[in-house]
């Protein structure tokens, strides 16, 4: 049984390696992409979107549209990797016409989580900010340490990835914010600190901080750091290839393909 996914913003870093990484595994079908209004990409053949060899001929015929009507329709499920505000329309536009998707977006507000929980309340959702398998067991990891350790332990999380990156800290160190507040038993909205400036004092105990750094053509590195006295804890994962994140997102999509109305997360697919 194969499934047919569409991807969203199939010109983008990520909708170009999803649909590389689709048209690799046998168990999917490419059903189409979309891209925006005025694209440059608009009039060129997807295989060259993609990057394939020139003359490389796709299986099938696929579609390009910048209709997210248009590519549900055709889809069994799709993947979206594009902005917050567009992920949230997407995900409403699959919760009308009843398609399951999958969203890797970072940068949501709480707004937008809610609107997203509401559009899965009609339609299979997973929503994660990193699709990654690693970083799940990292997230769960987490989460046992900062139960484990009180507050005698300080939590600081540091980031960092490639120059192009538009959102502060990523949407990973704050999923790893909210497993460390969940150990805690606390909220991150109430123990996470996101600046220090000039005369800020002593750091106050409980808090959950963060660092975020920019530079070069990093994909991604986590590190959750438990500060104690005498000791300290470090675990971390560090991505070396974007594959990891489509075939995560792949992953999710087959999963959901079976699944009712929901909002799920990657701890769901992976059975954690």
């Amino acid at each position: 049984m194969t499934i047919s996914i569409g991807v969203f913003g199939a010109s983008g870093r990520m909708g170009r390696m999803l649909i590389r990484e689709i048209l690799d595994d046998k168990e999917c079908v490419l059903a189409g992409g979309t891209l925006r209004e005025g694209s440059s990409y608009m009039n060129r053949s997807l295989t060259d979107i993609v990057g394939l060899p020139a003359g490389a001929a796709l299986p099938h015929a696929v579609m390009t549209t910048v209709s997210p009507e248009k590519l549900l329709g055709v889809c069994d499920v799709a993947i979206d990797f594009t902005r917050p505000e567009v992920s949230v329309h997407h995900a409403y536009v699959a919760a009308a016409m009843g398609k399951p998707m999958v969203i890797g977006t970072t940068g949501f507000s709480q707004e937008q989580i809610n609107m997203l929980a509401e559009a899965g309340n009609h339609v299979p959702l997973v929503v994660s900010a990193n699709m990654s398998i690693g970083v799940n067991i990292l997230l769960a990891l987490v989460e046992e340490a900062a139960e484990k350790l009180d507050s005698r332990y300080d939590i600081e999380i540091i980031e960092m990835h490639h120059r192009h990156k538009i959102d502060a800290p990523s949407g990973t160190a704050l999923a790893l914010g909210d497993a460390a507040a969940r150990g805690r038993d606390v909220t991150l909205r109430s123990k996470g600190v996101y600046e220090r400036k000039g005369p800020c004092g002593p750091r106050k105990r409980g808090d959950i901080g963060f660092a975020a750094l920019r530079g070069g053509e990093v994909v991604g590195e986590h590190t959750v750091l438990f500060a104690g006295d005498g000791e300290r804890l470090e675990l971390g994962h560090r991505a070396a290839d974007r594959r990891i994140f489509a075939t995560g997102a792949i992953h999710a999509a087959k999963w959901l393909a079976e699944q009712g109305p929901g909002c799920y997360g990657m701890k769901d697919v992976l059975g954690f």
